[in-house]
C-alpha cells in the first residue's frame, strides 16, 4: 500500500512537471454540448481532465491557425470497470483488469464538457471567440503552464498596474501566476464575497499589499468595522514595499476617538436618519422647514459655504415654536412637537464625546494620498453613525473628484487631483438588501458614475444575500471564496455574470484560501490559490480552548494573585539602609 501511494504521488509529480512545459494531447472531440458554446470530448486521462482546467483545439480564424481555448466544466464516466472489480478494497482494480487483459488502470473512459473561451489575441491582450465549433475527431490538447501564464492574466507580476493575487489552483503553487489589472479593478469596482472564515479579509490584505507596492503606489482607504486591519501598519517598515527612488508606503490609522464629522457636511436625510424611532411626521416637517430656513438665511447673507453648526440648526428649529407651553391651552401651538424634536436632536448631536463637530473633520488629503493606506476603525461607533460616516465621506470624495476632473476646483477642500480606492468591510451594513440606509444611494451613484472620475469601490461581505443586488451587480471584478448558504449562492449566481454555472457550483467545495476570480480584472474566470501575505493577518479566528488553558496556568494564576495583592506602606520613618548598591 505504501509503494502504491508513493507511485501515485510520483505520477502526479511527473504529470505536473510535464504540464508546466508542454501542451499535451489529452482527448478527441465527440461533438457539441447542451449549450451553443459547449462541446464534448472523450479521454482516458482522469488525472488531468479536472473541472477548471484549460484545454484547446486548433481552428482556422483570422487568417491563421488559432488555439481555441476552453475550460473544463463537467465530467462524466461513460465506461468503467465492472462492479465486481471494485468490490474488494484489498485488491487493486487495475491489477485485476491487467490480469485478464483489459488494459490496466486506463480502462475507464470519460466524457468531458468544455465551455469555449476563444483564442488569445496578443494585440488585444484578451480572448476573442471566433464562434467556430470543433469537428468530431479533432484533437484536444491540455494547455501547458507556460501557455496559460501568457493568456490568463492581463498583466505580468511586478509590472506597473499589476496585482499578483495568487496562482492557478489546478496547477502547482506559483506555477501559473494569477495577476489582476489594477486599472480595471479600481475603475470598475470590486466585490470580495465569502463565508466567515474562508479568507476574505486575508485576500483583501493581499490586494492592499499589491496596491501599495512601488509599481502601484495607490491611494487606499479601508473602512474597518471590526478593527482587524491594524496589522497592515507593518507595511511601513518592510523593505518589500520600498522603491529604488526612496518610496516608502505610509499607513495611517484613525481610531474611533479621532474620527470627526463636520455637522455642515450632513444632509437633511442624514439628520433624519439619525433621529430615534418614534419621531413623528410633524417633527420631521418642522426639521425640514428649519433646514430650508437656515439655507435661505445663509444664502441671503452671502454665506453659502458657511460651516454652520448643530446649534445654528437648533436655533432655526426653536424659532418655529409658537403657542403656549400647555397641552390644554387650545391655541393650536406646536410647543410639544418642537420640544420633542429638540430633545431628540440634542440626544444625538449635542454630546461632548460625539463624532459630530461644528468645524473639525478629517481632511480628504489625510484620508487619501498616493502611497498611503488609511484605516478607519469604526468598531466602537454605533451602526447608524457608521453608515452616516461612510455616506458623508463618500459624498465628499466623489464631489471633490467630480469638481477636480471638470476643472471646477484648483485648490481647497474640493480639490483632489488623483484617483482613489475605498474598501468597505462588512459591506452589507452600508448597502443592505431590502432596507433604506443613507449610504446605499451614495454607493449606487459612485458605482454607476465613479469610473469617469477615478473613484473606485471595493465591497467585502460574508453575506452576499444581504447585500443590495443593484450595488453588487455593478462590481465588475469578483473574488468569490467558499460560500455554503444556499441563499448566498443563489445571489452570487444571479449577480456574477462572468463565472460559469459549473465553476460557481464549486463554491461549497472550496477550502480556505481558494477563490474563483471573474470579471474585467482577469482575462477569463479562474480558480485561484491566494498567495501568502507579507503582513500579518489581523482577523484570525480566536483559539478559545488555548486561551482558557493559558488563563488557568500556574504562571497566569500567580500573576493575577500578585496584581490583586494590597500595597502595604512601611509604618516606620526610619530611612532605608544600603549595602553597596542594594537598598535594604
Amino acid at each position: 500500500m505504501v509503494c502504491y501511494t508513493f507511485l501515485n504521488c510520483e505520477i502526479y509529480r511527473r504529470v505536473f512537471q510535464v504540464m508546466s512545459n508542454t501542451d499535451l494531447l489529452t482527448g478527441t472531440v465527440k461533438g457539441p454540448g447542451l449549450l451553443p458554446h459547449e462541446y464534448l470530448f472523450i479521454t482516458r486521462d482522469n488525472k488531468r481532465a479536472r473541472v477548471g482546467e484549460f484545454v484547446y483545439y486548433f481552428a482556422e480564424a483570422n487568417g491563421a491557425a488559432q488555439q481555441i481555448v476552453g475550460t473544463i466544466s463537467g465530467r462524466k464516466l461513460v465506461r468503467s470497470l465492472p462492479d465486481a472489480f471494485l468490490a474488494d478494497p484489498a485488491v487493486s482494480p487495475a491489477e485485476l483488469s491487467a490480469m485478464i487483459g483489459l488494459g490496466g488502470e486506463s480502462d475507464e473512459i470519460f466524457e468531458i464538457t468544455v465551455e469555449t473561451i476563444g483564442y488569445f489575441s496578443d494585440r488585444l491582450n484578451d480572448f476573442v471567440n471566433p464562434r467556430i465549433p470543433p469537428k468530431p475527431g479533432d484533437r484536444i490538447y491540455l494547455a501547458s503552464s507556460a501557455t496559460l501564464s501568457q493568456m490568463l492574466s492581463p498583466r505580468r507580476a511586478y509590472e506597473s498596474g499589476s496585482a499578483h493575487i495568487g496562482s492557478l489552483l489546478t496547477r502547482e503553487a506559483d506555477e501559473v501566476p494569477v495577476v489582476l489589472s489594477v486599472k480595471n479593478v479600481v475603475s470598475t469596482h470590486l466585490a470580495i464575497l465569502a463565508s466567515t472564515g474562508s479568507g476574505k479579509s486575508y485576500t483583501a490584505g493581499v490586494l492592499v499589499e499589491e496596491l501599495l507596492r512601488e509599481y502601484n503606489r495607490a491611494a487606499v482607504l479601508i473602512v474597518d468595522p471590526h478593527g482587524e486591519y491594524h496589522t497592515m501598519s507593518s507595511i511601513q517598515g518592510s523593505g518589500e514595499f520600498a522603491g529604488s527612488d526612496g518610496y516608502r508606503p505610509d499607513v495611517k490609522i484613525f481610531t474611533p476617538d479621532k474620527i470627526k464629522v463636520r455637522f455642515s457636511s450632513l444632509t437633511e436625510g442624514d439628520v433624519k436618519y439619525l433621529l430615534p424611532d418614534g419621531t413623528s411626521d410633524k417633527m420631521l416637517h418642522f426639521l425640514r422647514q428649519a433646514f430650508r430656513s437656515l439655507t435661505d438665511r445663509l444664502k441671503a447673507q452671502g454665506k453659502r459655504d458657511y460651516l454652520y453648526s448643530y446649534h445654528d440648526l437648533r436655533d432655526e428649529v426653536q424659532r418655529q415654536q409658537y403657542g403656549k407651553d400647555d397641552r390644554d391651552a387650545g391655541d393650536g401651538g406646536n410647543v410639544s412637537s418642537i420640544q420633542g424634536l429638540l430633545w431628540r436632536l440634542d440626544s444625538r448631536f449635542d454630546r461632548p464625546d460625539g463624532i459630530f463637530h461644528a468645524s473639525d473633520h478629517i481632511e480628504l488629503t489625510d484620508l487619501y494620498r498616493p502611497g498611503r493606506c488609511t484605516i478607519l476603525q469604526l468598531s466602537d461607533i454605533e451602526q447608524h453613525e457608521q453608515q452616516v460616516i461612510v455616506a458623508t465621506l463618500l459624498r465628499r470624495v466623489n464631489k471633490a473628484r467630480v469638481m477636480t476632473t471638470r476643472g471646477e476646483a484648483a485648490s481647497g477642500e474640493h480639490f483632489l487631483d488623483y484617483p482613489v480606492f475605498s474598501l468597505l468591510e462588512e459591506a452589507h451594513r452600508f448597502a443592505p438588501a431590502g432596507a433604506s440606509v443613507v449610504s446605499t444611494n451614495v454607493l449606487k451613484q459612485i458605482l454607476s458614475e465613479g469610473r469617469k472620475f477615478g473613484v473606485g469601490i471595493g465591497l467585502i461581505s460574508q453575506r452576499p444575500g444581504k447585500l443590495d443586488q443593484d450595488v453588487l451587480s455593478q462590481c465588475m471584478t469578483q473574488i468569490i471564496m467558499r460560500i455554503v448558504n444556499p441563499i448566498d449562492q443563489q445571489t452570487v449566481a444571479q449577480s456574477v455574470e462572468g463565472a460559469g454555472r459549473a465553476m460557481l457550483a464549486e463554491l461549497p467545495a472550496l477550502t480556505k484560501g481558494q477563490a474563483i476570480i471573474a470579471g474585467v480584472g482577469i482575462n477569463t474566470p479562474v480558480m485561484c490559490r491566494i498567495r501568502q501575505r507579507i503582513t500579518a493577518h489581523g482577523g484570525e479566528t480566536f483559539d478559545a480552548p488555548a486561551e482558557w488553558l493559558k488563563w488557568c496556568s500556574t504562571d497566569a494564576a500567580a500573576k493575577r494573585q500578585q496584581d490583586a495583592a494590597p500595597y502595604l506602606k512601611s509604618d516606620t520613618e526610619k530611612k532605608s539602609e544600603k549595602i553597596g548598591n542594594i537598598r535594604i
